[in-house]
């Protein structure tokens, strides 16, 4: 896209929205729409589907769009309150940046699922730092593989951005993601399957014994039946 393009599709942006805010009536019904499509794409992330478990505890997750792909890579230890506000923005800058109608996919993998099957002594090493840390652990490595580009720099006060090196990152979590490889390669392996899975016929979400998947751009249109 050149520059020009870039900038007649941003004044069509603000056009837009001028026209969609354009009294206090449509403003409401702008309100109302916006907090109806985040409502279902959080009750997705969420709640019991099928003969999957409503989604608790700790998760990492990654979201993507049409285009860009992936564009976050996150973890939280309260999957059931962190990915119902995801979509809805209030206490996460994600849906600020990319409106979460413009979602195509979101992975979440309920990570402490893969415990056992990784090597004993990370089981002890998982154990002994605990999930808050090993989450942060298994979020840098997953970043780190994707490199999913809002990860990838930060907001300064000067008003631009700059770039975040992950490799050389010192914080706690890349500091306990060297303790732990196998653990993320399992972590990896599940986000590989669900970013890859295509969008069930009759359903927005599928789940696996590991994770879900969560298909928002399928709820602009009525699901198959």
């Amino acid at each position: 896209m050149n520059d020009q393009t870039y900038e007649d599709a941003y004044r069509g942006w603000q056009t837009s929205l001028t026209t969609l805010l354009a009294d206090a009536a449509l403003l409401a019904r702008w309100q109302e729409r916006r907090y109806h499509f985040a409502h279902r794409v959080g009750t997705l992330l969420t709640d019991t589907h099928g003969d999957g478990p409503a989604v608790t505890g700790p998760v990492l997750y990654g979201v993507f769009a049409a285009g860009a792909g992936l564009c976050y890579v996150g973890q939280t230890q309260e999957a059931e309150r962190r990915l119902r506000d995801l979509p809805v923005g209030e206490s996460h800058h994600l849906a600020n940046t990319v409106p979460p109608e413009l979602w195509e996919r979101v992975v979440v993998i309920r990570w402490p699922l893969l415990l056992p099957a990784a090597p004993a002594n990370e089981q002890l090493v998982a154990e002994e730092i605990g999930p808050a840390i090993c989450g942060l652990a298994l979020e840098h490595a997953l970043q780190v593989a994707t490199a999913p580009p809002l990860n990838s720099r930060r907001r300064r006060t000067s008003g631009d951005w700059q770039p975040r090196n992950l490799a050389q990152s010192r914080s706690r979590g890349a500091i306990h993601s060297q303790s732990v490889p196998g653990l993320s390669q399992l972590a990896l392996g599940v986000w590989a399957t669900l970013s890859e899975m295509e969008p069930p016929k009759h359903s927005a979400a599928v789940d696996t014994e590991m994770g879900r998947a969560v298909f928002p751009s399928t709820l602009h249109e009525p699901l198959n039946t």
